[in-house]
């Protein structure tokens, strides 16, 4: 498993936050963006994160993790995900597996269950979901899709890919696939459940 390596899309806007940018709010101590990092570090795998060009998401992220700024960040999802294909290309790896940034509660113990799950069959597609079912993320694409990657357009990410080819999928516990933190009120339902908890 170590052909795989992780990308981190951190090139978008945060524009549901108001002014505020969800990757820089602090988690544990650290913002969000460098926490993921850390955990996608601890796999052991390559780590990519995806930037907006002169973005200050930049001073956070830890020693060990490449970087790449995006242009035409704007355009949405796409634009890094055709950056991460590019560079894990470049590295020859095997596969490829999506990691979104604001979904704080993965763990690197997370990212290591769905890689393996993936090389049990490493020819398809796999993704993650919920403990209800609902497909969220990693995703992991094998090298076969790199070219098809490198394609993408829009902000819909890999949803035609994944519509040509459906990915086998891997439950994680609870919500940890699908609790993304998009808005201020998202963060603050979050930060209750943890202080409940």
């Amino acid at each position: 498993m170590r052909s795989i390596g992780i990308v981190i899309p951190a090139a978008g806007a945060s524009s549901r936050m108001r002014g505020c940018d969800k990757l820089l709010e602090k988690v544990d101590g650290q913002p969000l963006l460098a926490r993921q990092a850390r955990r996608a570090l601890a796999t052991g795998w390559p780590v990519l994160v995806t930037l907006r060009p002169g973005d200050a998401r930049a001073e956070v992220i830890p020693d060990g993790v490449a970087r790449r700024e995006v242009p035409g960040a704007a355009e949405g999802l796409a634009a890094s995900l055709r950056s991460g294909a590019a560079w894990a290309e470049s590295l020859n790896l095997t596969a490829l597996m999506v990691v979104l940034a604001d979904l704080p509660d993965l763990t690197t113990e997370d990212l290591e269950t769905i890689a393996a799950a993936f090389s049990e069959d490493p020819n398809r597609i796999i993704r993650a979901t919920d403990d209800s079912g609902k497909p969220g993320h990693p995703v992991i694409f094998p090298a076969k899709h790199f070219e098809a990657m490198q394609i993408l357009r829009g902000d819909d990410g890999a949803k035609p890919l994944l519509a040509q080819d459906p990915p086998r999928l891997c439950p994680l516990p609870g919500l940890r696939a699908t609790t993304d933190l998009d808005t201020p009120e998202d963060w603050a339902a979050w930060r209750a459940n943890q202080t409940r908890e």
